[in-house]
């Protein structure tokens, strides 16, 4: 039987910690089932970096391997081009990116060096799958070693036209190296054929169906794979002893009147400062929810080193004062936002408290939170999730109410009509998404990447 190799760029865990997310879960199932290698960065720096030691831990029959970068790794790879400017161009935000060479260099560096670390630990018949847009080049560097082995790509941010992505520097060599991969996987199908349109507008390749896509000789399988989470486990988590603590503190504190949640990290692709104003339009449109309808943001820090980062948390900080500030009364908060995060366990007693999940990203790969919102209501009493459209999780969840996130007299009506639903239509709605949620969770949506791995690159 193969072993499985997966790369990413932060690595475990492999127990239940309460903080893993649903890909660490997935991960883990199948690398067990199938025993296996996982390697990444240890998260630090030091002055040996990749050629420092390998970190390695074995727990039953998977071994965890890590290596360290040096501060200027860090600084062009992953804060430079990865952070800087991969992730504003793949949101659609090239206004934001910072095309500079010296990043661009530093990722191909790194993307080789790493991949110089693993290739004495490869195994002939092992099974590689890389997880992301920090390794784009990783299967390019392995195949120049000699690599013949199967590689997957999976990428868990959205990918942009082609008419976006060509204001990338040299995005055409980026494509390129990446059809070194044998499957190319995506959250959704629009972000494929993103793909497949760049491949033959810009490269001169041929589509050649059903998923295919050739050119310089190579033929690479390219879908969408939407990825689950654990449905069921994490149904349970929302009966544990401290979700029913989060729970009952909600309850107590909004005292019966509906709440409205939202879950993010501080980031310019989740439409924040656009959902406050959102939330505000719908106390001066909808009268009837002051004193009542409250709004929770759970927002906790990422990547402060940023300005761009820096400059939403002081605007959030700003609306929340105003919003309040206009509409707040003795024993009532429109607003609560927390720039902290929570466990697990905890994110599910305090959806289950929720009237309503608002998810209203300007751009995602998938977004969990929606299909975690779902998974922990109560069946007989369910909550609405109000969706974006430009979330990857809105292509399998029709049945949520979804919003364009940059119309706040929208999304304000859409969240009055989620206040006001009635039961009934609800539990319907809830009903459809969760045995959808089920079916396709975290573990189907491994097995079915690596099924039509080993079909297609027979």
């Amino acid at each position: 039987m193969s072993r499985l190799v997966v790369v990413s760029n932060r690595v475990g865990p492999l127990k239940d910690t309460g903080k893993a997310g649903g890909l660490a879960v997935a991960l883990v199932d199948v690398l067990q089932e199938m025993g296996g290698l996982w390697f990444g960065w240890t998260g630090t720096t030091s002055d040996e970096g990749s050629f420092g030691p390998l970190q390695t831990e074995a727990v039953d029959t998977v071994t965890l391997a890590q290596i360290d970068m040096t501060q200027a790794d860090y600084d062009d790879f992953y804060a430079g081009y990865a952070n800087r400017t991969l992730w504003p161009v793949l949101h659609y935000r090239l206004d934001l990116a910072d095309f500079s060479r010296r990043y661009e260099e530093g990722y191909r560096r790194v993307n080789e060096r790493f991949a110089t670390r693993l290739r004495p630990m490869l195994k002939a018949d092992d099974v590689i799958w890389v997880q992301d847009y920090h390794f784009f080049n990783f299967a390019a560097e392995l195949r120049a070693m000699g690599v013949t082995n199967k590689i997957a790509f999976f990428l868990h941010i959205p990918f942009p036209a082609p008419e976006i992505l060509a204001g990338l520097p040299n995005a055409d060599q980026l494509v390129r190296r990446m059809l070194a991969y044998d499957l190319i996987g995506f959250q959704t199908s629009r972000d494929a054929e993103n793909f497949r349109r760049f491949v033959v507008s810009e490269i001169g390749g041929k589509d050649k169906g059903n998923g295919v896509v050739s050119a310089g000789g190579r033929e690479v399988l390219v879908r969408g794979y939407p990825i689950g989470i654990d449905a069921a486990g994490f149904a349970k988590l929302a009966t544990t002893p401290d979700a029913r603590r989060h729970t009952a503190r909600i309850e107590k504190l909004v005292g019966g009147r509906p709440q409205i949640i939202g879950v993010d990290r501080i980031d310019y692709s989740k439409g924040l400062p656009e959902r406050f104003r959102a939330f505000e339009r719908l106390l001066e449109d909808y009268p009837e929810n002051r004193g009542g309808v409250s709004l929770m943001q759970v927002a906790p820090p990422s990547r402060s080193e940023l300005d761009a980062y820096a400059e939403i948390r002081r605007e959030l900080e700003e609306l929340t004062g105003h919003i309040n500030g206009r509409f707040a009364d003795l024993d009532w908060t429109p607003i609560r936002f927390m720039a902290r995060s929570f466990t697990r366990r905890a994110l599910a007693g305090i959806y289950r408290a929720s009237r309503v999940g608002l998810v209203t990203p300007l751009r995602d790969g998938m977004n969990l939170v929606a299909k975690e919102y779902v998974a922990a209501q109560r069946a007989e009493d369910p909550g609405v999730l109000v969706l974006s459209r430009f979330a990857g999780a809105a292509e399998g969840m029709p049945e949520a109410l979804i919003v364009n996130p940059h119309s706040t007299e929208g999304v304000a009506a859409a969240l009055q009509t989620a206040l006001t639903m009635p039961l009934e239509e609800r539990r319907d709605r809830w009903q459809a998404m969760f045995d959808r949620i089920c079916a396709q969770d975290a573990s189907a949506w491994a097995r079915e990447i690596l099924r039509d791995l080993d079909a297609y690159s027979k």
